[in-house]
């Protein structure tokens, strides 16, 4: 979908290029869940890393966990527009979704971490969140001795590090997965599992609307950033690529799926429904610069 779109349904018969089944092949749910070699999974690896995800600890304060930002019962998202920091200052940006993460192509909102493993360690370290330095950090799970033992079993030989505390978070994040839903269902040929108002609205989401121009594949993401016109003073991935016009106020397409518990939307959350966020795309307004979208 993007900027101009016509609401509209295109009915079949009169765009002959498009084919319902064919397009339903492009979200097709993975068997699997992809992990890297050099941090490949393990029940013990997962484990060390949900507890370290869920220990406040890890904070300057000691009252703020990855999970405080990222919470299960938003689709480990946050239900305000931006989460709060140690120093109790609302976030420029908002919390987005751990889910599916470990199909993901560079992180955070403007791309600027490649793995889940570096993607862990930001929020730990930033003065504006967690506010913990990664020694200091070590030095406390350390000196915890119910740790001990969870790294050597998960990382057998290898020291309580900044690296393996990224590598044991990286593990648990990969395994949060979104779960099974009446469209995975309807993909897979179950045709009652999807109303007659929802496949109407998937192919406008192919053909009209343009929504599968980013929100592609069974991820519903492109894992790129684009320029949604929104007036903000947030360059985004500009900021870090400021002598490419195409990065300018740039943020990554977020994956659709449980897109109904993590409202509010957008980089900022200044969206506050599903219905605005389409109005926004049909209608605007939009910024007119050269990066948009």
């Amino acid at each position: 979908m993007g900027p101009g779109s016509s609401a509209a349904p295109p009915p079949a018969r009169e765009n002959a290029a498009y084919n319902r089944q064919a397009a339903k092949a492009d979200y097709q749910r993975p068997d699997t869940v992809p992990f890297p070699s050099n941090n490949t999974y393990s029940r013990a690896r997962a484990g060390l890393g949900k507890a370290l995800f869920f220990d406040p600890r890890l904070s300057s304060s000691g009252a703020i966990s990855c999970a405080s930002c990222h919470r299960p019962q938003f689709a480990w998202s946050d239900s305000a527009p931006t989460s709060s920091g140690v120093p109790g200052m609302p976030l420029k940006r908002r919390s987005p979704t751990i889910l599916n993460m470990a199909w993901a192509a560079a992180l955070f909102w403007d791309g600027r971490a490649a793995w889940l493993e570096e993607q862990a360690l930001g929020p730990i370290q930033a003065d504006v969140e967690m506010n913990m330095p990664l020694e200091k950090a070590i030095a406390v799970i350390a000196a915890i001795p119910g740790y001990q033992p969870l790294f050597a079993k998960a990382y057998p030989g290898e020291k309580i590090a900044g690296e393996t505390v990224g590598k044991a978070i990286a593990t648990f994040e990969r395994t949060v997965a979104s779960g099974m839903s009446p469209f995975d269902e309807w993909i897979l040929g179950d045709e009652s599992a999807q109303s007659d108002s929802a496949k109407r609205g998937f192919d406008l989401f192919k053909t009209k609307a343009l929504c599968a121009k980013c929100h592609s594949g069974w991820n519903f993401t492109d894992n790129s950033v684009h320029d949604l016109g929104f007036v903000t003073q947030d360059r985004g991935r500009g900021k870090l690529l400021p002598q490419i016009e195409a990065a300018q106020f740039g943020f990554k397409t977020p994956t659709l799926r449980n897109i109904a518990q993590r409202a509010p939307y957008f980089h900022d959350g200044a969206v506050r429904t599903l219905e605005e966020v389409v109005d926004h795309y049909d209608k605007g307004p939009w910024q007119n610069r050269p990066s948009l979208a």
